[in-house]
């Protein structure tokens, strides 16, 4: 799959996925600050969890996210919890979209949902970051080094986000959580290596690192917008599966390009970092432990396996909402396909694993 073709721009709203426009006008006259009508809709490409909208208008543009229709898992699709992130960390001058208003009347639209501003700029889905120069591919993974760094130095409690999650424990949390979501999917099926990563995960958790910050929960380069011309992070987007959380292994998921094969997901795996342009994975660990002050990172190979398994748990969810018909996204088939792959990729990590 091409990704950047499959995710870039907009189409026309799907059938299932359609609403009644002029009651969404009407929400939007009485919370969005400034809206006026009429109003264009379309939806984005992307996005497999939360469908997502382009709201065009004398006003301006805006962004609709909602939680999709249909059969959902227990804790699932919580726009809730994006829209306080969002908030938040706006607030603390962060680089997020605006928020304009939450409703969470599903008469409106059908289910609850968010509007937040559109934030123009570009979105990169191939972590190679195709053509740019060696030194624009460098400034702009040092952006992002630099922007996943700030969002872990903030005091949660500091923030208004002291209750956005537990304290401590995060990562026996996190592989109870995707490992019964995985094993309770029973319409997606069971995976061989996904069985034995259970195990493997389990059998094998490190300490607690006793360290609690927000954490995004899938920072990759296409889930970010980069100002049009230099490499800086205009918006962080996604905040779906953010909590609070242990830092080290947010940071490992976003290292996770670096041990996926190119062409799986944002992987840079088998290519010439070297001539790209692009730092180590040694360099780019060394480059965020200065910004926040760490001597290193702890376990970094067992959460390598855990952030692999974790995102193959996602895509076998996606491969449970095909059978249920309540995916959002045109290529879900092609994201669930990668599920097996994935999951193998893990295993791999997990034998090699030095604990």
């Amino acid at each position: 799959m091409n990704r950047t073709e499959a995710n870039s721009g907009t189409r026309e709203v799907s059938e299932r996925l359609r609403f009644d426009e002029a009651a969404l006008v009407l929400w939007m006259e009485g919370n969005v600050a400034g809206f006026r009508g009429p109003l264009s809709v379309q939806q984005f490409k992307g996005g497999q969890s939360n469908p997502t909208y382009r709201l065009d208008s004398p006003s301006g543009s805006y962004v609709l996210r909602r939680k999709p229709p249909g059969k959902l898992l227990p804790g699932a699709h919580a726009v809730d919890r994006e829209y306080r992130v969002l908030a938040a960390l706006g607030a603390a001058a962060f680089p997020v979209p605006r928020v304009h208003g939450l409703c969470e009347d599903e008469t409106v639209i059908g289910t609850p949902f968010y509007v937040m501003d559109m934030v123009e700029g570009r979105i990169v889905w191939e972590a190679q970051f195709p053509g740019m120069s060696k030194q624009e591919r460098a400034a702009h993974f040092d952006a992002m080094n630099a922007t996943i760094a700030r969002l872990h130095s903030f005091d949660p409690q500091a923030i208004g986000l002291g209750d956005y999650g537990r304290a401590g424990g995060f990562v026996e949390r996190q592989v109870a959580r995707w490992s019964k979501q995985y094993e309770g999917d029973v319409e997606a099926g069971r995976v061989p290596a996904m069985d034995r990563l259970v195990a493997w995960l389990r059998a094998n958790l490190p300490g607690d690192s006793g360290d609690s910050r927000v954490v995004h929960g899938d920072f990759r380069c296409d889930n970010m917008i980069f100002a049009a011309n230099e490499p800086r992070v205009a918006a962080v987007l996604d905040w779906e599966l953010s909590t609070l959380g242990d830092p080290a292994a947010d940071f490992v998921y976003h290292l996770m390009m670096y041990r996926m094969p190119a062409g799986m997901f944002t992987g840079l795996a088998g290519l010439d970092l070297d001539e790209l342009g692009i730092p180590s994975e040694k360099e780019y660990i060394e480059a965020y432990c200065r910004r926040t002050g760490r001597d290193g990172l702890p376990h970094v190979d067992y959460l390598a396996v855990f952030v692999m398994f974790r995102l193959a748990a996602i895509c076998h969810g996606i491969r449970g909402r095909l059978a249920r018909g309540s995916a959002s996204s045109a290529h879900a088939e092609a994201t669930a396909a990668v599920t097996d792959p994935l999951a193998e990729l893990a295993w791999k990590q997990a034998e090699s694993a030095r604990l």
